[in-house]
């Protein structure tokens, strides 16, 4: 049985610099009416670069959320129309300096599927060459260097609470792992 349901109609109750909040009314399959609360989001990029000794680069910044420091991979945020290989290019380069010769898709995720509109793409980074970092003027991170192993236990000991870094920690982990 497929289960769908029908978007009525909808209004925008926030239009933010990041989402827009929408509260919609949507038709389930017995006929039933339901509101959906909606935030929209243009998506983002997860990148993690290893180099060929097997060290990642990660960053640590302040996730105003959560009121504290969380190592990650190197991400942004989509701009409306912009190509998600474009975004990790640029997302890698100005968060840690590097160029890769080589963005391997690790896949899509949805983040929040029960009310964002949120896709973050992940890739893998291979074949790197080392530049100067660009933050923007309101981005404050610092670029740790970490074992894939180092990073793999991290994720096991529940010390990495970050989504799309466990997730492209151990895709790549696979990937990498099944080209031996």
């Amino acid at each position: 049985m497929e289960c769908i349901e029908k978007r009525i109609d909808g209004e925008v109750k926030y239009s933010g610099v990041i989402v827009k909040v929408r509260l919609d009314r949507a038709e389930l399959e017995n006929g039933k009416i339901v509101r959906r609360e909606v935030v929209e989001h243009p998506g983002g990029v997860g990148i993690l670069p290893i180099d060929d000794e097997g060290n990642c680069y990660m960053v640590r910044q302040f996730r105003y959320p959560f009121s504290r420091q969380l190592l990650e991979i190197p991400a942004g945020k989509l701009e409306y129309g912009e190509e998600p290989l474009a975004c990790a290019v640029r997302e890698l380069s100005e968060e840690t300096g590097f160029e890769a010769e080589e963005l391997i898709p690790l896949g899509a995720c949805y983040t929040s599927p029960g009310f964002s509109s949120e896709v973050l793409h992940l890739y893998l980074a291979r074949g790197l060459h080392a530049g100067k970092a660009h933050l923007d003027e309101d981005e404050f991170l610092n670029v740790e260097k970490h074992s894939l192993e180092e990073l793999l236990e991290m994720a096991d000991r529940r010390e990495l609470p970050d989504a799309k870094t466990v997730i492209a920690i151990l895709k790549a982990e696979r990937l990498l792992r099944s080209k031996e």
